[in-house]
């Protein structure tokens, strides 16, 4: 499958820069998976697209202030780390820019040598390996030194770095906030339980290769980033009554997506379960675990937009694109939403 079949013309001015001041103002595509009929709603119109014993699945995973600006302590060259993955104590995965002027032995100091980096390992396109050194608590620091990182494509300042969490953010380890999750308010949540619809949190922690551009020409080639998962017993035990009632499992996000799948496709069933999925979902995937999906809208030629393609069918997919673009929504991570309805 080529990858040039998920490609299209996107205007950069349609690429939302900024939040909206009000995070349910956003606008809503609902495309029915079925008849892949398609109509223009708001937000708050969620609530009316779902149906008492449904299940609304929610990624709790918290961004980290994961970029880090700091000075090799030999040179006092200013180096730029962004945190990807914690390995094993203090190790981590990170991408370095400049990435040359750091290698095996390089020492890196943030903060007037609050904290401390070591690098242990090179890898490929910037990656390093780095041991840190500090005193207290890591994430502490982190808060103090680190800033938010946010996608290549935002090049405005973000004034207000909460609206890069979801307001149910709280288990801390992404490098990307999961999108999707960003125009729910408590309130809305509130409306949503109260019409009878089953709300559980589950953890995906998002890497910076949501990001990353497919550079394989065939889809089949394309290898997948690992990334951290968690569905507790509870999660796992509503998931699975909600199944067995009739009621529909809705995915917020290509990130809860691709954690049920993975669970589903391990186990058979919605059990607990943590550990690392590289799951690749494009289309002639059959899904197992989701009947909706309410995600943001995506790159051209990403992996997220062939998750997407997946579930509803390219040419379906495509022709919401372009009525997207054409009723001028608003793209990427601080964009529109766009609601699978079963």
């Amino acid at each position: 499958m080529d990858v040039n079949e998920f490609d299209f013309d996107l205007p950069e001015e349609l690429i939302a820069q900024t939040p909206l001041k009000t995070r349910t103002n956003s606008r809503l595509l609902v495309v029915d998976k079925k008849t892949k009929a398609i109509s223009d709603r708001m937000f708050p119109d969620l609530i009316e697209a779902l149906s008492p014993g449904d299940c609304l699945v929610l990624n709790d995973t918290k961004v980290m202030p994961a970029r880090l600006l700091g000075e090799k302590v030999e040179t006092k060259a200013v180096i730029e780390l962004l945190l990807l993955k914690q390995l094993e104590g203090d190790c981590w995965e990170t991408l370095v820019k400049p990435a040359k002027r750091v290698k095996i032995g390089t020492e890196v100091s943030f903060g007037d040598g609050k904290l401390t980096a070591i690098c242990t390992a090179v890898q490929p396109q910037g990656g390093r390996i780095f041991e840190f050194r500090y005193s207290g608590v890591f994430y502490e620091l982190l808060e103090e030194l680190g800033t938010m990182p946010l996608p290549p494509y935002i090049k405005e300042r973000l004034e207000d770095a909460d609206r890069y969490q979801t307001v149910y953010a709280k288990q801390i380890g992404s490098a990307a906030a999961p999108t999707a999750g960003l125009h729910f308010s408590e309130q809305l949540l509130l409306e949503i339980e109260a019409k009878g619809v089953k709300i559980v949190y589950i953890t995906l922690h998002v890497g910076l290769g949501t990001f990353r551009p497919v550079s394989a020409s065939s889809v089949e080639d394309h290898q997948m980033h690992a990334e951290y998962y968690q569905v507790t017993e509870e999660a796992a035990h509503t998931l699975a009554s909600a199944r067995e009632n009739g009621g529909n499992i809705i995915a917020v996000g290509t990130t809860s997506a691709r954690t049920l799948e993975t669970i589903y496709s391990d186990h058979g069933a919605f059990v607990a379960a943590s550990g690392w999925t590289s799951i690749f979902i494009y289309p002639g995937y059959k899904y197992q675990a989701i009947d909706g999906l309410l995600t943001n809208f995506h790159l051209p030629k990403s992996t997220l937009v062939m998750l997407v393609s997946a579930l509803i069918g390219k040419e379906a997919l495509m022709d919401a694109y372009a009525h997207a673009i054409k009723e001028r929504y608003r793209f990427f991570s601080f964009g529109d939403a766009m609601f699978i309805r079963p």
